[in-house]
Formats: C-alpha cells, sequence, structure tokens
C-alpha cells in the first residue's frame, strides 16, 4: 500500500506549496468611496487610453514570465481590434500590493480610463481601491470572488461558475444527491460554498461536505470519514476540491479502494483534471467530470499567439486578451460612458478567446464552460460549451 501511495504523496508534498501561494493573497474587499465604478468617460475618435499593470519586476522567473505572456497577449488582443485604438500603456507592480497601488494612481494620473490587471487579489483589492473616487474602473486577472465589487470586476474563472456548470450537467444527468469533499482551507471552503450554492440551484440535493486537513494525513484520516457519508446520504456522486497540486492523486486512488469506485458514484472536480497532461493518466480520474474553456476557441488562442511570440501562453495569458476585447467593444460601440459599470455589465457579454463571459454587477463574472470527462486516459467533451447566454449550459 505505501509504496503504491507513494509517488501520489510526494505529488501532494511537492505542489501543495504552489497551491497555497495562490491563495495567500486573498483579502476581504475594502469599502469603496466616490463613483465607485461609475466609468471614466472617453472619447469617440481618439486612441482610448488603457493601463495594464503586470508584475513586471517579481522575484519569482515564473511570475516574470507570465507577466510578458499577460503583456503579449494584451497588444495581440489591441493589434486585433477593428474601429477601434487602444493606447496601452503598461505598469510593474512587482506582484507587490504597495506597487500596484501606485501603478494605478500614477496611471490614472497619466490619463488611463480603465485598468487592465493586476494579477494577485491583494494586489488588485489595493489597485481599485486607490482609484475609485477617480471613477475608474479595474479589471483584475484574478479569480477571488471576495475582492470583487465597486470598481473592482474580475475576469478570472471562479468557483461559482464552474459549480453552477456542473451541477447543472450532473442533474441533467439524473445525479440527485451530490456530496462535496473540499480541503479546510480558505481556497477549498470557499469552493465548498459554491459547490452548496451551485447545487441547489440546480434542484439536485446538497447531500453534505467532508473537509479534511490539507494534508497527506489528513486526506487519508477523511477517507472513511467520506465513505461513510456518502452511505448515510446515498450520494450517488462526490463533488471534490482537490486537484493535483493538492489531494487529488490521493483521493483518486483511495477513494476506489474504500469502495467508492467510479463506476458507481459519480466523480465531479472543480479543479480541471487535465491540468497537468499527467493527471490524465490517473486511474481514478477515468470517467470523472470537470469544466473546461471552449476547447476550439483556446487552441486558436495557442496557436495565434505561439506563432506571434514564439512561446506557448500561460493558461491564463487569454484573460488579458479579454480584457482587451471587452473594452475595445465596447469604445467601439461609442458613447462617453462606454466604460461605465452598467455598459461593462451588459447582458449579452463578450467573445473571449476562451468562449463567451460577461461581468455581473457583484463584480464577478460569468463564462462559457464546456464539460469534459477522461476516457483511456483522453479529454473528451461531452457538453460542449454554449456559444451565448440563455441557452444551454447557463
Amino acid at each position: 500500500m505505501f509504496a503504491v501511495l507513494s509517488p501520489a504523496r510526494k505529488a501532494l508534498s511537492r505542489l501543495m506549496v504552489l497551491f497555497s501561494l495562490v491563495w495567500l493573497a486573498a483579502c476581504q474587499p475594502a469599502s469603496l468611496s466616490g463613483p465607485a465604478g461609475g466609468g471614466a468617460s472617453v472619447g469617440s475618435t481618439k486612441p482610448v487610453p488603457v493601463a495594464l499593470l503586470v508584475p513586471h519586476g517579481a522575484a519569482s522567473p515564473q511570475e516574470q514570465q507570465l507577466a510578458r505572456d499577460l503583456e503579449a497577449a494584451a497588444r495581440l488582443a489591441a493589434a486585433d481590434l477593428q474601429g477601434v485604438q487602444i493606447d496601452l500603456r503598461v505598469y510593474g507592480t512587482a506582484g507587490s500590493p504597495a506597487q500596484a497601488r501606485t501603478a494605478a494612481l500614477n496611471a490614472v494620473s497619466d490619463g488611463a480610463r480603465i485598468i487592465l490587471g493586476p494579477l494577485h487579489a491583494e494586489s488588485a483589492n489595493a489597485a481599485a481601491v486607490a482609484v475609485a473616487s477617480q471613477g475608474v474602473n479595474v479589471l483584475a486577472f484574478s479569480n477571488n470572488a471576495t475582492i470583487s465589487g465597486g470598481n473592482l470586476f474580475i475576469l478570472g474563472q471562479t468557483f461559482n461558475t464552474t459549480a453552477n456548470r456542473l451541477a447543472r450537467f450532473a442533474a441533467r444527468q439524473g445525479k440527485k444527491r451530490i456530496l462535496a469533499v473540499y480541503s479546510d482551507n480558505l481556497a477549498g471552503q470557499l469552493g465548498r460554498d459554491a459547490i452548496e450554492q451551485g447545487v441547489n440551484a440546480s434542484g439536485a440535493q446538497f447531500a453534505g461536505s467532508v473537509g479534511y486537513e490539507f494534508s497527506q494525513q489528513g486526506v487519508a484520516s477523511a477517507v472513511p470519514r467520506i465513505r461513510a457519508k456518502a452511505a448515510q446520504s446515498n450520494a450517488d456522486a462526490i463533488f471534490m476540491t482537490s486537484n493535483t497540486a493538492g489531494a487529488l492523486p490521493l483521493f483518486s486512488q483511495m477513494l476506489p479502494e474504500a469502495g467508492l469506485s467510479p463506476a458507481n458514484t459519480q466523480y465531479i472536480g472543480l479543479a480541471r483534471w487535465d491540468v497537468p497532461a499527467q493527471t490524465t493518466a490517473l486511474p481514478g480520474v477515468q470517467g470523472g467530470w470537470f469544466a473546461i474553456p471552449d476547447p476550439q476557441r483556446s487552441a486558436a488562442y495557442k496557436s495565434r499567439f505561439q506563432a506571434a511570440n514564439g512561446n506557448a501562453p500561460h493558461v491564463i495569458s487569454g484573460l488579458a486578451y479579454d480584457g482587451i476585447a471587452a473594452i475595445g467593444a465596447l469604445a467601439k460601440s461609442g458613447g462617453r460612458d462606454a466604460l461605465s459599470r452598467t455598459r461593462l455589465t451588459q447582458s449579452a457579454g463578450f467573445q473571449g478567446v476562451s468562449g463567451v463571459f460577461r461581468f455581473r454587477p457583484d463584480g464577478t463574472n460569468e463564462r462559457g464552460l464546456a464539460v469534459a470527462t477522461i476516457r483511456d486516459q483522453k479529454v473528451v467533451v461531452i457538453d460542449p460549451a454554449p456559444q451565448g447566454f440563455g441557452g444551454t449550459g447557463f
């Protein structure tokens, strides 16, 4: 048993630090004063001044590369626009909230009418608070819904968007009692809440939840509790917050061993189970359901980005493209209020490189996602991404 579990445990210990760092910057949204996202006015003929805040100057080489990819994606989007011009001005934040605040203030002083970025939740919050009284909206690359609101909108795919999509699909497939399994940390708790809300809204029954300590021993000790809770609640699906950087390698092995086989209990993942690609080789994830961006649009973006820049794009770089595309579409439609909250939250939404998306009045977003599974270690789409709002998939 221990010889079999060793590779999974090593993966968990190596990657857990990375998963934790993503959420280290989470913070509560600060109160905003002034226009609170009314939106700076724009002219009808001149290029629209847009500030791009990215972590140039960060200590991490990986974050430096991400900053370069975000900038490259934004420039690619600006070049693709027709009928409108973007005056893109880039400001480095070094991944620091203090520098993000300074960059935002400098950008507005330089004439920026809207801010795209920054990356981390705490930096985004600092930037938005700094310019709220000047009526400038911020479209951040974060997926942390706890910071959204006021003049701060987030572009990242949220837990709620993913949970809603998968819960509705599961309900349509006859899954009636869905049990949540979550890591007992900030990310896991937010994920659990999203799953509960999504399941309740889908018409299925939320069968309760089982939390586990975010450690190797915590995962192992949770397995008998998950088995008992699933039996008690007659759960026919288990919705997990874990990913390859967390507990998924262990759960995908230990749950089937405990009698909760994918053959009799549907596994659902809040995270993508095809990233990294090695995850698709895990026996326990075969047949599991998870959500992915529109694969055709994503593939087209990756191909164009690589042709233009000579390297494959970072997985979240497309958010910068989406931000510029949305700003360009609004500016092209005309009106001095083009970048206002009302226009940003238009119900029709926007076309992005990974599918359709729209901003909600609370600063979060909705994205059109496909539902995928893994068959014979390959990703297979079983429910395509919606091409517009109001149809199947939303």
